[in-house]
């Protein structure tokens, strides 16, 4: 069953992105956007991370899908279509159709190398994917993650000077 949902949604998230491309409005082509981060969050969910779930709720489907429509609103970009070219779809379809050649052929040439990290499933069992991944981030990983807020911080504070009418 668990698997029956995970491929229905794997291919309910392929035709959002699909549409998210093809859609000739930016709303539009938002709001499949939108369906398409809630498809990779239940998508999590089946593959038993329901911390990656909630993030990809709370930061993609709504933190970033605010900010890009905004961006839409702000430069006020009509609907206006340009002309279609067949060409770049055909060397975008063909260009898909190499790449998951290439990537079949090496994933299943590959050879697993057997190793094993220190985190098991006996392990996140007794502590739980947040506490884990809490732990990592607070010990291991605390300059990037202190680098990563100071740049959105910079970011910021250029996106609200840059949204100024008067400097």
């Amino acid at each position: 069953m668990l698997s029956i949902l995970f491929y229905l949604f794997a291919v309910v998230s392929i035709f959002s992105a699909f549409y998210v491309t093809k859609s000739r409005s930016p709303v539009n082509s938002a709001l499949w956007l939108v369906t398409t981060f809630i498809c990779f969050a239940v998508l999590y969910i089946t593959l038993d991370a329901p911390f990656m779930a909630a993030i990809q709720i709370m930061v993609y489907a709504g933190a970033i899908m605010v900010l890009i429509v905004f961006v839409i609103m702000l430069l006020n970009l009509g609907t206006a279509v340009k002309k279609r070219y067949t060409h770049a779809l055909v060397w975008g379809g063909g260009m898909s159709i190499l790449m998951l050649i290439v990537t079949n052929f090496f994933i299943r040439r590959s050879i697993p190398t057997g190793t094993v990290g220190d985190i098991t499933t006996q392990t996140i069992k007794s502590y739980g994917h947040t506490e884990l991944i809490g732990r990592a981030m607070f010990t291991d990983f605390l300059l990037p993650f202190e680098i990563a807020s100071i740049l959105l911080l910079v970011a910021i504070i250029g996106a609200v000077v840059l949204s100024k009418r008067e400097v």
